[in-house]
């Protein structure tokens, strides 16, 4: 059975950062194969994983749209191009979603694309999701039937405050979702007691603090993969710990 996660939350608060963290620590812990999602219309989580994209979902989608090539069905050219997408590597496996629906009807595509991507994440032990920022996917119900969603926010009260939108929104609109979980990002030496206040006010379930980190931001600067950090990182090892913490349980 296949256990899927989402990631949630306000943009800038590096939440696609921690996905990475967490397609790393599941293969790390010999957890394989996991399906990395990138499900936002911004897409750079193959940049955070090391990998080149060639083709998207989106482009399917856009294809399938304007006619498939004579002779050959939706379903096989759907099949087809969702097998393209797919990038594969050591462990763990990536497809991008890509850009957001445009004009005109794209219900006979995105029905079919739901279709195989279902049948195709039935292939991995683990499901990492990649949101886009705020909640928009949430009411449109994509992050819907998962076993976990990670609720990631930075080091401000807007931004918590944010999170815990998202987690109500997530119970208005009585989504199928096991478990959620906070995570704050980028906290300062010192901030810890006020954080895990403030989450407490918003009813907010804490599962880790992530410190501001040097080598992950130079990581970043310089355009390298976050996945190849070590355990001697500090973020990477804050992560790791609660990481070890949500799964054994």
């Amino acid at each position: 059975m296949t256990f899927s996660i989402g990631l949630a939350g306000k943009g800038g608060t590096g939440k696609t950062t921690i996905a990475g963290m967490l397609v790393k620590y599941l293969v790390d812990k010999g957890r394989a194969p996991v399906l990395a999602v990138d499900a936002d219309s911004n897409s750079n989580l193959n940049e955070v994983l090391g990998l080149k994209v060639e083709e998207t979902l989106g482009d399917a989608r856009e294809e399938m749209k304007n006619g498939v090539a004579s002779g050959m069905t939706k379903d096989v050219f759907m099949e087809m191009k969702l097998s393209q997408a797919v990038v594969e590597t050591d462990g763990f496996d990536l497809i991008v979603m890509g850009r957001p629906e445009g004009s005109g009807c794209y219900c006979a595509a995105n029905t079919l694309l739901t279709q195989y991507l279902d049948r195709l994440i039935k292939n991995y032990t683990y499901v990492v999701i990649d949101n886009e920022a705020g909640m928009e996917h949430m009411s449109r119900l994509t992050t819907n039937n998962i076993d976990l969603l990670l609720i990631v926010s930075d080091a401000s009260r807007r931004s918590i405050l944010s999170a815990s939108r998202v987690s109500e929104l997530a119970d208005d609109l009585a989504l199928n979702i096991e478990r959620k979980v906070f995570i704050i990002n980028q906290a300062k030496d010192g901030q810890e007691a006020f954080l895990k206040k403030t989450a407490e006010e918003y009813n907010l379930e804490l599962a880790g603090i992530i410190h501001e980190d040097s080598l992950l931001s130079e990581f970043d600067l310089q355009g390298r993969p976050t996945i190849e950090l070590g355990l001697e990182d500090q973020a990477l090892s804050e992560a790791y710990k609660f990481f070890d913490k949500i799964f054994d349980q």
